[in-house]
């Protein structure tokens, strides 16, 4: 019967000590998950007004952004435009030009094919000369 007084001392101790410490321990629990979930909301607040800001903020570098790639694509369509006009001038210049060289070309041509003829009978003069010389001498 030793083990019985024993086994109730023991069960005292845990009712009148650590119970009450255990009850403490569980009302200190609530308490902090009240804490937790005060912070977890305030936090969940905090997050939501940051998200909100920076997606505000990112809105404002979207537009900015598309706002200053469409003035880029109309510089680079009016550049665009500006490239071929100067483009087609040169063409147009260089197709003169080409015709221009091509008259004078033929030009050249033309008096090469004159002052061939000129030689050619200037040759024929002296070789005739050069034959009657030849026959006046002998």
């Amino acid at each position: 019967m030793a083990g019985v007084g024993v086994y109730d001392q023991l069960k005292k101790v845990l009712q009148d000590v650590i119970a009450p410490d255990l009850h403490a321990i569980r009302a200190d629990m609530r308490s902090l998950d009240q804490k937790i979930d005060g912070v977890d909301a305030k936090l969940t607040t905090k997050m939501d007004g940051l998200d909100a800001r920076l997606t505000t903020k990112m809105d404002g570098l979207d537009a900015r952004l598309t706002t200053k790639i469409d003035g880029l694509g109309d510089k680079v369509d009016d550049l665009d435009v500006r490239l071929t006009t100067k483009i087609d001038s040169l063409r147009t210049e260089t197709v003169s030009l080409k015709g221009e060289l091509l008259a004078e070309i033929r030009r050249v041509d033309i008096r090469i094919d004159g002052v061939d003829r000129e030689l050619r009978t200037a040759i024929d003069v002296r070789e005739r000369l050069a034959a009657l010389e030849a026959r006046r001498v002998s």
